[in-house]
């Protein structure tokens, strides 16, 4: 969104179409939803088109119809064949959000805040036929506080990355920029998230616990289980206390509720459980029937949808 709207509003291009995934079914009435970009299109008075995949010869020809100088992609979810690649007299431009060739793949903005990294940003590459492996135009680095979350954090890397791309890719179609290769011996890779990620595992650190409730915020969300029904993990605090209990033990101190880890604790600041709201946990707790001898589930791997 924050791409395309800083497209549209330069007057250095012009945007003749958006290429955006067909409408989908999602959230728990698994109702038909239109992308956010379809919606701003329309705003804007720009043709929107939603092929089922860009690999068919019928989407090649649609593509070479609209005679580009440059297609800009941001989080499509396909894999460019070599034929699309090569039909914007320009070539393809893609924004990453990490400093590449570091996080290559689709969660980039997860694995920095899981990772505890100081910093991230953002890079403008020229795409090639391997996974975010193009020449990079530009980057901008970003310093990390160890208090955002993967939905904060996107939305700070999408505003930088719209500042970036106007002048990025106008100085790439006049020759003012000069495209650096990669160093692959440099390249790590990201894979993408489904919701059995986001079980928490309380014989991990407090720390480790910590940040997966953060990077995996707003999804698909850190999860445990008690007597077999979720508990979302919403917020949290790593402390370094130490309980002589089993991870997973639950302790209630004067109306903070904390949990006991494989090395310290964390306090457990809201809560969903399921079926129900958000919720501060001092509240949750007071809900349930005892607190005695509470401990969450132990985690289960069982396969989950990717949701």
């Amino acid at each position: 969104m924050p791409a395309l709207q800083a497209l549209a509003s330069s007057d250095q291009f012009s945007v003749n179409l958006i290429v955006t995934q067909p409408d989908r079914p999602a959230g728990r009435g698994r109702e038909i939803v239109e992308p956010p970009v379809k919606l701003a299109a329309a705003a804007l008075e720009i043709p929107v088109w939603q092929p089922t995949t860009l690999r068919s010869d019928e989407a090649l020809q649609r593509l070479s119809a609209i005679d580009a100088d440059l297609f800009i992609v941001v989080a499509y979810g396909e894999f460019f064949q070599r034929a699309t690649l090569a039909l914007p007299r320009y070539g393809c431009l893609n924004v990453h959000p990490s400093l590449l060739p570091r996080y290559r793949g689709s969660s980039p903005i997860q694995a920095a805040i899981l990772n505890g990294d100081s910093e991230t940003g953002t890079s403008i590459i020229k795409m090639v036929r391997k996974l975010d492996a193009g020449p990079i135009l530009a980057q901008q680095r970003y310093a990390l506080t160890s208090s955002e979350t993967g939905g904060s954090l996107a939305v700070e890397l999408a505003r930088i990355s719209a500042q970036m791309l106007p002048s990025v890719a106008a100085d790439w179609c006049f020759q003012r920029i000069q495209a650096l290769p990669q160093d692959e011996d440099e390249a790590s890779y990201t894979r993408e998230l489904t919701k059995a990620d986001g079980g928490l595992d309380w014989h991990e650190t407090a720390t480790t616990v910590e940040r997966k409730v953060r990077a995996y915020s707003p999804w698909p969300t850190a999860w445990t289980r008690i007597g077999g029904r979720r508990l979302v993990i919403a917020e949290c605090a790593a402390e370094g206390r130490n309980w002589a209990m089993l991870p997973g033990s639950v302790v209630v101190e004067q109306r903070a509720v904390f949990v006991a880890c494989g090395a310290g604790s964390i306090r457990l600041l809201t809560v969903q459980p399921e079926g129900k709201r958000a919720m501060t946990a001092s509240d949750w707790i007071r809900g349930l029937r005892s607190v005695e001898n509470l401990r969450f589930d132990e985690l289960s791997r069982e396969p989950e949808s990717a949701g």
